[in-house]
């Protein structure tokens, strides 16, 4: 499947304030970045880094007035998202090094607390992907999705208990979930062809058998036509931006996701 991904942010700045942009894809396992289109007005200097996650990062200081972003992306993914039932969980001894920063609490995501609500979601399972399957279900039966109710970011225990979320949140209680099980998982932000309402959007991987698996406890079914963006421990690691002095929100955000074809951006 190709997909044609865009995302257009607007700010409008009282003062220079120095940012962090996350919006470049990377090509890997699962997606094929053909093509890319990345540009600032006005035009600013800017030095890319990669995270710790390796995830594409830009830093930039962003002048006062109005400042537009725009990306766009030719990207090619797989139609559906890889299922591997019964695929065994990890022994921790056998984790590779990487892999560990995903197994223990985080700021969102208190897995030290979930510990006996998890064993009882994923009851008689096979230990792996069945028990994150498992954990999926739970969610997308018992928390209500609310793509419109996102303004505060809640951690794993707010969620659960007040029963509703956004993608993000839905995505940290399954990450709190499976953690507790000392199955590693992370967040993941990035492009969702066909959601509504259109936006950027969040989803959770799971390391089973050996490599990571995606998760998605707001869409039903098992849909093509994700396109990450960047992984990280939680909401706090994977933000497309994060600005360092007064609060700033977009003045407008338009994101875009449509079926292409080769060498159409």
């Amino acid at each position: 499947m190709w997909l044609l991904t865009s995302c257009d942010l607007v700010f409008e700045i009282e003062a220079p304030t120095p940012l962090v942009m996350m919006l470049r894809p990377r090509s890997g396992a699962q997606q094929w970045i053909a093509s890319e289109q990345y540009r600032f007005n006005p035009i600013v200097p800017v030095i890319e880094f990669t995270d710790g996650y390796g995830n594409l990062c830009q830093r930039l200081v962003a002048p006062a007035g109005v400042f537009e972003v725009h990306t766009a992306a030719e990207v090619m993914i797989p139609d559906t998202l890889d299922q591997a039932p019964n695929a065994p969980f990890v022994e921790i001894q056998n984790l590779p090094d990487a892999i560990f920063c995903y197994l223990l609490p985080s700021r969102y995501c208190e897995s030290d607390r979930f510990g006996q609500m998890a064993t009882e979601i994923t009851a008689g399972e096979f230990p792996g992907y069945n028990q994150v399957a498992a954990i999926e279900a739970w969610l997308r039966g018992n928390i209500r999705f609310d793509p419109y109710g996102g303004d505060i970011h809640v951690s794993a225990i707010d969620v659960n208990a007040r029963q509703w979320g956004v993608c993000r949140d839905l995505s940290h209680l399954g990450i709190a979930l499976c953690r507790s099980l000392s199955i590693p998982a992370r967040m993941v932000v990035g492009y969702l062809y066909g959601l509504e309402p259109m936006d950027l959007h969040a989803w959770f991987e799971a390391y089973i058998g050996g490599r990571w698996y995606s998760f998605d406890a707001t869409q039903d079914g098992v849909p093509g036509g994700y396109v990450a963006i960047g992984y990280g421990r939680d909401a706090a690691d994977v933000a497309i931006y994060n600005q360092f002095g007064p609060a700033l929100f977009p003045a407008q955000q338009r994101v875009s996701v449509l079926l292409g074809t080769p060498s159409a951006v």
